[in-house]
């Protein structure tokens, strides 16, 4: 398994021949280092939304277009539908085994609509199973206490926003990580609008003082 960061919260993941992308934010991340012309040449397979909002739904379309299914609450599923592209509803609590593995979808405290103002559902985030590794993607979230039931998971990595102002600070996410107990965890969310700008060597340093791995990748680089 590859994984890639894309800037803001876009996670690219490659395992087997699927190809997965979280919170595809591709135009207008300023922080993306990979055109989207490339990352529509890779044929993804499947796109993975945590919540509607624009920085998170992005260019699903785009890809869904392409032939990827697009995954998330039945809200974003129907929404997908709508708009002529191939969908797999689901919602908080529920879990599905794909070829590839499984999704489980998470609570997020956030909020979650379409660009156009359409209900996007109850915000999620995500539990990835894949070649025996699980992985969360916290979506936009506050801390919240109910975390420590996620953890309970055993998480080999996880991402969590940083950015403050519309999620997690550094300190909350770095508090969280006493609930979460990933092996490592990777700073998402920051520094793409000037509300959320941060240091996330902070946030390194932080989670290293409460005993836990953490790693800043820079957009377009592999774990």
């Amino acid at each position: 398994m590859r994984i890639q960061y894309l800037g803001h919260s876009a996670v690219y993941i490659e395992t087997g021949s699927h190809r997965l992308i979280i919170d595809p934010f591709i135009e207008g991340n300023a922080l993306c280092p990979v055109p989207l012309e490339e990352l529509l040449a890779r044929d993804l397979t499947h796109v993975l939304i945590t919540h509607a909002h624009g920085d998170h739904w992005g260019n699903a379309l785009d890809f869904a277009r392409r032939g990827a299914v697009v995954v998330g609450t039945a809200e974003i599923a129907g929404y997908a539908q709508q708009n002529g592209v191939q969908a797999h509803a689901m919602n908080i609590g529920g879990r599905w085994q794909f070829e590839w593995g499984s999704v489980r979808l998470t609570p997020a405290w956030h909020s979650s609509s379409f660009p156009d103002g359409t209900y996007g559902g109850m915000p999620t985030g995500m539990v990835l199973e894949v070649e025996g590794q699980r992985i969360y993607h916290a979506g936009d979230t506050a801390r919240f206490s109910d975390m420590r039931l996620i953890g309970d998971l055993d998480l080999d990595l996880a991402f969590l926003p940083i950015g403050d102002n519309f999620t997690m600070g550094v300190h909350d996410a770095a508090e969280s990580l006493h609930d979460l107990r990933p092996d490592l965890t990777v700073p998402v969310h920051y520094n793409t609008f000037p509300p959320i700008r941060t240091d996330p060597q902070e946030f390194v340093s932080a989670a290293e003082l409460r005993g836990f791995a953490a790693r800043v990748v820079q957009p377009g680089d592999w774990l």
